[in-house]
């Protein structure tokens, strides 16, 4: 399959959401945090200075989807971390170990566009089939 975008915004009622391609599932993971980030601030104005590893766990893959974005969401909450790139280096339906790069917000160069609460469970989805897709909401 040829995918031609990594991801796409959702417009919904109170909320804002990203469609994420890939792939497979792993890649849409990526493209999903990719496109989250692209919400909060323009991706190109963040430089890869430093990292976080990030590990989550959770009973099915709709809920790692969940859990993976909303781990990330925390990082930039309590850190002020921002972050354009992502290495998953080991993806089950249950547990994610990933690699995210980025730098703390910087005032004079990333304009904050939208502030997210939370990847929500509504309208969660992952579709595995040609290759990987994902649809979250989130709680702005």
């Amino acid at each position: 399959m040829l995918v031609t975008k990594d991801f796409e915004l959702i417009e919904h009622t109170a909320d804002v959401g990203i469609m994420a391609y890939g792939a497979d599932v792993r890649e849409a993971f990526v493209n999903a945090a990719r496109g989250m980030f692209s919400l909060i601030t323009e991706l190109e104005s963040i430089r890869e200075v430093e990292h976080r590893d990030v590990e989550v766990t959770a009973p099915d893959v709709e809920s790692l989807l969940a859990a993976w974005l909303n781990e990330l969401i925390y990082l930039f909450d309590v850190e002020n971390m921002l972050f354009s790139r992502f290495e998953i280096t080991e993806f089950s339906d249950t547990c994610l170990r990933a690699r995210a790069y980025g730098e703390p917000v910087d005032g004079s160069r990333h304009k904050l566009k939208v502030g997210i609460k939370a990847a929500t469970y509504h309208m969660l989805e992952v579709d595995r089939s040609n290759g990987g897709r994902v649809r979250v909401l989130f709680d702005i």
